[in-house]
């Protein structure tokens, strides 16, 4: 046999309590309300630093293509360099010389 509070819709419910509807207390919704901005500033901390981290990563690729790219051109002009000393061995001396 059903009762005639398991046939109420959660609004007729709500209206046969009246004023002595069950409420949360302030504390308790308190507390849960800094625990959803604890966990919601920890995950947009976590992005962030995901966000950094990726950004750090991208930067230091370019850095190692960067140096890669200065060690090519630092040898080029040391070959660059021996090749114009082998061609005009007279440009060297009088260079050191007037130095």
């Amino acid at each position: 046999m059903c009762t005639a509070n398991d046939d109420r819709m959660p609004n007729q419910l709500y209206h046969s309590y009246g004023k002595n509807w069950p409420r949360r207390s302030k504390v308790r919704v308190s507390r849960l309300i800094r625990r959803r901005d604890r966990v919601r500033t920890g995950r947009d901390i976590e992005l962030k630093n995901l966000k950094l981290y990726l950004e750090n990563r991208t930067i230091i690729e370019e850095n190692d293509k960067l140096r890669k790219k200065a060690d090519l051109l630092r040898w080029e002009n040391s070959v660059l360099l021996s090749e114009l000393k082998r061609r005009f061995p007279h440009m060297t001396t009088l260079t050191k010389d007037s130095a």
